[in-house]
């Protein structure tokens, strides 16, 4: 049952359509996936799957799938292969349209989606910060990154007003997906309806207002900021854009390309994006597109500069290994967090004073006289970029999944487990036996 201030409050923002939208929650929903193209092409994808229909209208590597199919049980899922993501809440990253090089930030990014999806548009290059203020969240988005194998992402849980004093007018672009009421998700999720009131609508309301302060410090003159909700409250949406812009005239609010079935914003913000359910495939959403004025040539440095890290020297056992067995450039700043290694992009900001749950990728831990290379490590790669690889069938890769061993003959050694050509996890030879170092926690 949804509650009754919210059917009226959209009978009336609807007029003559709210039939339709009251319709739209008898439809099935839509179930939809990202396809990573940092671990492989859509062609790809498509020729070793069964369960790619139809594509989302707004982005190049969305698409829709039956409930039956249920990819998220399938090893390429595991694999990093697609991101398992609602086809609207793709929207705004497409919006955002994040470069290659740039300096992007994901201000409220848990459980990962949006983050993952700006990172495959970055292509590996520049640096991502994906931030979320709840530790449990913030470590489900650390994961997330980790499995579609993200080797620029500097995963951090902060308040948005201490990013704000850390990086002042430091980043290119900067996505704002609001926590919001989740009127959006009344479909999808029974527990937003449970707790939806007027009085969270407006606490939201003013929530996001602080949000989109802070991170207006952060974006430099030039630059573009993306705000989104998954709620219809006008209050969340245009009120808290109109109120933004009446207090920022340095803002202005872009004019975009709307894909088919999206609607403009209510009056007198027809600019922004609004997606409802009952005249698209997805779920309710909201995005406003905004361009800071000016123009800033030369990049700003956080509040502590550069992060220096430490010396390749210091990385002896790591340096062997990767002679060993990496036939790939891995070029950045290595940095260590006691036994564990990591490399940051270069230019990444210094760490000091952050709460960083993921400093750019892990590359493994030093163990007595050896290094033993991470789980995020074998994500990253591709299999031509390792020395050593072993590939396994879809049924195989099941039982390595489930942490199996298996019995092979070949050189001892670290070798790069594959699934039709998609990196999985490590596995190290001994005596024809294959031990299997996919990670407990993840083993299924």
């Amino acid at each position: 049952m949804l509650p009754r201030q919210f059917l009226d409050r959209m009978q009336r923002m609807l007029g003559e359509e709210y039939p339709a939208f009251l319709d739209g929650y008898e439809k099935t929903k839509a179930y939809s996936l990202r396809i990573n193209r940092q671990k492989g092409t859509i062609e790809e994808l498509k020729k070793k799957t069964s369960f790619l229909s139809k594509k989302v209208p707004w982005t190049e590597n969305g698409y829709y799938y039956k409930e039956e199919d249920r990819p998220g049980k399938h090893p390429f899922h595991e694999a990093g292969a697609y991101y398992i993501q609602e086809a609207s809440a793709m929207a705004s990253a497409v919006y955002l349209d994040a470069q290659p090089g740039e300096r992007v930030l994901d201000l409220c990014a848990a459980p990962g989606g949006k983050s993952t999806q700006i990172a495959d548009a970055m292509q590996g290059k520049g640096l991502l910060v994906s931030n979320e203020i709840n530790p449990s969240r913030a470590k489900s988005l650390a994961e997330n990154i980790e499995r579609m194998g993200i080797k620029n992402a500097l995963v951090v849980s902060h308040e948005p007003a201490f990013l704000a004093q850390r990086f002042p007018e430091y980043f290119d672009r900067i996505l704002v997906d609001a926590p919001c009421s989740g009127e959006g998700m009344f479909r999808k999720n029974e527990e937003t309806v449970r707790e939806w009131s007027c009085e969270n609508v407006l606490m939201c309301a003013q929530r996001q207002a602080e949000i989109l302060e802070n991170a207006a410090v952060m974006l430099r003159p030039g630059g573009r900021m993306v705000y989104s909700t998954c709620t219809f409250s006008t209050e969340e949406n245009e009120e808290t854009i109109s109120g933004f812009l009446k207090m920022h005239p340095e803002f202005e609010i872009e004019e975009v390309e709307k894909f088919s079935g999206m609607a403009p914003g209510m009056p007198p913000l027809e600019k922004a994006v609004r997606l409802w359910p009952h005249k698209l495939e997805g779920e309710g959403h909201f995005l406003a597109s905004l361009k800071k004025e000016g123009y800033q040539p030369i990049q700003a440095e956080s509040l502590y500069g550069e992060e220096k890290g430490i010396s390749p020297k210091d990385c002896k056992d790591w340096l062997a290994f990767k002679e060993q067995y990496i036939k790939t450039n891995l070029n950045g700043v290595y940095f260590k967090l006691g036994d564990q290694l990591y490399l940051l992009p270069k230019g990444a900001p210094s760490l000091k004073g952050l709460k960083v749950l993921r400093p750019g990728l892990h590359l493994g831990t030093f163990k007595k006289n050896r290094f033993e290379p991470s789980h995020a490590l074998a994500l990253a790669l591709k299999p031509k970029e390792t020395v050593c690889c072993y590939g396994l069938s879809v049924n195989e890769a099941a039982d390595y999944i489930a942490g199996n061993t298996f019995l092979t003959e070949g050189e001892k050694g670290w070798y790069l487990i594959t699934v039709e050509g998609y990196s999985l996890g490590w596995g190290k030879l001994a005596g024809n036996v294959m031990k299997n170092h996919y990670p407990k926690g993840l083993r299924k």
